[in-house]
C-alpha cells in the first residue's frame, strides 16, 4: 500500500475512509483559510515551475535540495492520487455533494475559461467565489448519476481521474486531467518534484488477446505502452504505468486489465 493507506487507511485504501471526506475533517487544521490561500496563490505557484527549471539546470545542488522539500511539504498540504474509473465512481457515491468547476490547471496553462473538469467534494464553494473568478459563473451541482456520467465521458476521452487533498488527509476534490493538469507538468513533464501518487493498480496487456493494433498508445498519457516489433504485440512498461485504466477504452478486444499494484513485487515502493 501506498504511505497514505499505512497512515490513513484504517486497512482499506485510504481513499475508501468515510472520514477523509467529512465536514469534521474540513473544519479542523484551518482547511478553510488554507483552500482560499491555494486559490489566492496558485497563479504564482504555477510562475515558480520558471524559477523550478532555471535552478534544475544551472543548480543541480540546490535544485536536488528544494525538490525534496517540496515533495515533503505538497504531501502534508496538496497531494494527489490517480484513481481508475471504477474508484472514482465509488468515491462519487461516497461523498454528501459534488460540485463541477472550471479547472484552475487550463485556466492557468491555456487561458481556458469554463473548462469544467473537475469536482468539489464535501466543499462548498462559495466561499472562494472572490478567489477565483471562473468559479462564479461555472458553478454546478450535481447529482451522484450525474457525476458518474461525465466521469466516464472523461474517461473515454482519456482524461485522468485524479484525488486531491487540502491538508491532507482531507480529500476535497476529483480531478479529471491531461497534460494541462499543473501536476503533470510538474511530476511528469518537467520531472521538478511528487506531488502525485500512481494508483493501486498496474496495466496488464492479454498477450494472446492483443493484435498489436497500438490503439492504446493513443490513450496513454504516460508512455507506458510500448510495442514490440518482434511479436507485434503492445507491453505495459509497469514502472511507467500509472494505473489510471484509460487505455482500456481504446482495446477492440478487450486486452486490458487493471492489476493490483501492491501483489506486485517488482513494483514495491514504485509511486
Amino acid at each position: 500500500m501506498c504511505e497514505f493507506c499505512t497512515r490513513h487507511g484504517e486497512g482499506k485504501k485510504w481513499y475508501e475512509v468515510m472520514r477523509n471526506y467529512s465536514t469534521e475533517l474540513y473544519a479542523q487544521s484551518n482547511r478553510e483559510h488554507y483552500v482560499k490561500d491555494f486559490l489566492d496563490t496558485i497563479s504564482q505557484r504555477f510562475k515558480d515551475f520558471d524559477k523550478l527549471s532555471r535552478m534544475k539546470k544551472k543548480m543541480p545542488l540546490a535544485y536536488r535540495f528544494v525538490s525534496k522539500l517540496a515533495t515533503r511539504r505538497m504531501k502534508q498540504e496538496h497531494f494527489g492520487q490517480v484513481v481508475p474509473l471504477e474508484d472514482a465512481e465509488m468515491i462519487i457515491d461516497m461523498v454528501h455533494s459534488v460540485t463541477r468547476v472550471p479547472c484552475v490547471c487550463r485556466g492557468l496553462s491555456r487561458g481556458t475559461s469554463n473548462a469544467r473538469y473537475c469536482f468539489l467534494l464535501g466543499i462548498d464553494p462559495t466561499h472562494y467565489l472572490g478567489c477565483f473568478s471562473d468559479l462564479e459563473d461555472s458553478l454546478e451541482t450535481l447529482k451522484a448519476r450525474e457525476a458518474k456520467e461525465f466521469i466516464s465521458k472523461f474517461d473515454r476521452e482519456g482524461l485522468v481521474h485524479s484525488i486531491w487533498t487540502f491538508k491532507t488527509p482531507f480529500i476535497g476534490a476529483l480531478c479529471n486531467c491531461d497534460h494541462d493538469c499543473m501536476a503533470y507538468r510538474a511530476q511528469v513533464t518537467a520531472d521538478f518534484f511528487q506531488l502525485m501518487f500512481k494508483a493501486e493498480y498496474v496495466a496488464s496487456i492479454d498477450i494472446y488477446q492483443c493484435t498489436g493494433c497500438r490503439s492504446c498508445q493513443k490513450l496513454c498519457q504516460f508512455g507506458a505502452i510500448e510495442y514490440s516489433s518482434f511479436n507485434k504485440k503492445c507491453i505495459i512498461n509497469s514502472i511507467k504505468c500509472y494505473g489510471c485504466g484509460v487505455c482500456r477504452n481504446a482495446c477492440p478486444q478487450n486486452a486490458l486489465s487493471l492489476l493490483d499494484r501492491n501483489k506486485l513485487p517488482e513494483l514495491a515502493g514504485v509511486w
